[in-house]
């Protein structure tokens, strides 16, 4: 009989070194979609709050503490990385397997993401803590500065390649300018 082993979704693909700019992957154990039912937002942020310590972020945002994350994660839904028990507030969706997401850190990476994103990342704009939901070259993507020079960028599990060779390529471009 085979045995099937679980692989995370860039096993194989990740860590990737380049010009100083690191990818490597994050993988969280849980990852829930959080969908306030008509009318119960705060009641949910409430609950949240006494659960987990996190009420709902704000939009464009994601908070953290040492349990769990909250992610803004587009109109009226999030993402927390966290059990929680919203039965009539919200609903409430496991999106464990259905993500990949990758750290990327380096004094040059807005650099190597003002490549491949439209959206403005510098530091004087996209903050720590600073979410949104944009393109990353053909594929939508979550992407959020999770410090100074570090990002976590998350697409559906079925484009991690796609993810990881777009960044290798930007990464190998802003390393090359480097060189002259």
């Amino acid at each position: 009989m085979v045995k099937l082993l679980p692989l995370t979704p860039c096993a194989g693909l990740l860590p990737l070194e380049i010009g100083g700019i690191t990818v490597t992957e994050v993988a969280l154990e849980r990852i829930y979609s959080v969908a306030p039912l008509a009318g119960k937002t705060m009641a949910t942020s409430t609950a949240l709050k006494e659960q987990i310590g996190l009420g709902l972020s704000a939009p464009n945002r994601a908070t953290s503490n040492r349990s769990a994350r909250m992610q803004w994660f587009g109109h009226r839904t999030w993402l927390v990385t966290a059990a929680v028990d919203l039965d009539e507030l919200a609903a409430v969706t496991d999106q464990s397997d259905a993500w990949a997401i990758i750290r990327i850190e380096g004094a040059d990476v807005e650099d190597v993401l003002a490549r491949l994103v439209p959206i403005d990342l510098r530091a004087a704009t996209f903050k720590n803590g600073h979410t949104a939901r944009t393109m990353l070259g053909h594929m939508s993507v979550a992407i959020t500065r999770v410090g100074g020079q570090v990002f976590e960028v998350m697409a559906m599990r079925s484009m991690a390649g796609t993810l990881v060779h777009e960044l290798e390529v930007a990464m190998r471009g802003v390393a090359a300018r480097s060189n002259f």
